[in-house]
């Protein structure tokens, strides 16, 4: 399902904003570059995209720059496969993109030019001309307060007023990067959400090819984890916003009568072992739970009208289970099953069409259950030729994030439109 209140187009404001401590770094506006006579995988006007596989850390980030680089990149975002040698992409990735910004995170797969990737690195490169972005690092997830969040929007806010391309309010909005194992996504996301006000937000929990050890996010020429980065994007370019889900209700219901938020574990449901109660309620026998039924059989919960999701991660030896979001004692949660994969995703990206014109880009964050499902259904090459033709560059998460909220199970990005299309710009 798509979420109706979610369709709006653009949205964003201006906030008050504090002062901002340790917990958080930003960038300065980088110095103009040097022309680059290269010939990009993929040119369009505003943006470039691209892709590299090969497995030394200095050979791909060299390959990067000669489909990326311009005299007019501002920044490049990217999504990196963690079998890659992080302590060494990082430092290449800084002296093949000099003064250009670069914001990025670990994957549990790639959407590509091509669609589907697995063990490559996928980026994007904005032109200054069309996209003034600045990205700033939140260090200590368990200490993020309101007014770090206001300082830290407040830092953004100011390189994009700076570069004066287009108005704050209706040409601004934020991209959301968090390791996707820290369990703080609640928190940092609602805390964040409180400083941007209507700046419309989306983004993406770090992955690391399903090995469930260790996620990363990018900045400052280092990777980390236990942290998130903000990226806040102001351009004249028409774009909508938007999140949706494939997930419809059935009549089985569960509520949680034991369980921890901090670790995301739920110890009952229907006051009897969580591992139990969900293998009863989709059909399957405890010893039958896996990776499949997780990403077949999710659970969800219904706030204001709409379900979320809630996905299962695993099912631990004392029968508890454990989820990629947040569960609380007392919520009633609901079994779902899946309808058609594409259909969501094609309405809202069409519907966002229709409103921005011509797609310059999609970033995409895509849920790596999606992904799973796709490929135990044999659909994954149509969701990758789907990818393809409506331009989508993103990665496979362990959860997704619009409007403050942390989700599972969804596709939620950005479509930007071209330039003179329907905004005027040239």
């Amino acid at each position: 399902m798509a979420y109706d209140h979610f369709g709006a187009p653009i949205k964003s404001t201006e906030v008050a904003l504090a002062d901002y401590g340790d917990a958080v770094e930003s960038w300065e506006i980088p110095k103009p570059l040097e022309p680059v006579t290269m010939r990009p995988a993929t040119t369009l006007p505003a943006v470039r995209v691209a892709s590299a596989n090969v497995r030394d850390p200095v050979l791909v980030a060299t390959q990067l720059a000669s489909q990326l680089s311009h005299e007019h990149l501002g920044c490049v975002l990217f999504f990196c496969s963690a079998e890659y040698d992080l302590q060494r992409l990082g430092p290449a990735l800084e002296h093949a993109f000099p003064e250009v910004r670069l914001c990025g995170c670990t994957s549990a797969g790639e959407i590509t030019p091509d669609g589907y990737g697995r063990g490559c690195i996928t980026a994007i490169g904005f032109d200054r001309r069309y996209f003034a972005i600045d990205c700033a690092l939140i260090s200590a997830l368990d200490r993020f307060t309101l007014q770090d969040a206001q300082g830290v929007i407040d830092g953004l806010l100011a390189t994009c007023r700076d570069a004066r391309l287009a108005p704050v309010k209706g040409n601004t909005f934020a991209i959301t990067l968090l390791d996707g194992l820290s369990s703080r996504e609640e928190l940092v996301l609602a805390t964040l959400n409180s400083a941007l006000g209507t700046i419309p937000q989306f983004g993406g929990s770090a992955g690391d090819d399903e090995r469930l050890a260790n996620t990363h996010v990018f900045f400052d020429g280092q990777f980390h984890t236990g942290a998130a980065t903000v990226m806040l994007v102001n351009t004249p370019l028409d774009f909508r916003v938007f999140s949706t889900h494939h997930m419809v209700d059935r009549n089985e219901k569960l509520v949680v009568t034991d369980a921890c938020p901090e670790s995301r574990t739920v110890f009952e449901l229907n006051a009897e072992p969580a591992a139990e109660a969900y293998a009863r309620a989709v059909g399957v026998s405890v010893d039958a739970l896996d990776r499949k039924t997780f990403a077949l059989r999710p659970l969800g919960v219904k706030i204001g009208g709409h379900y979320f999701v809630r996905s299962i991660q695993r099912v631990n030896p004392d029968g508890s289970l454990t989820f990629y979001c947040a569960v609380e004692t007392g919520i009633v949660m609901t079994a779902m099953e899946p309808e058609g994969l594409l259909d969501s995703v094609r309405e809202q990206i069409e519907a966002s069409e229709r409103v921005v014109g011509p797609p310059l880009v999609t970033i995409g964050c895509d849920c790596f259950l999606r992904r799973l499902e796709a490929e135990l259904t044999g659909e994954a090459d149509a969701v990758s030729r789907f990818l393809r033709h409506h331009k989508v560059i993103g990665f496979n998460t362990y959860g997704e994030q619009f409007d403050g909220m942390h989700i599972n199970q969804t596709f939620t990005g950005v479509v930007i439109g071209q330039p003179d299309v329907r905004s005027g710009t040239s």
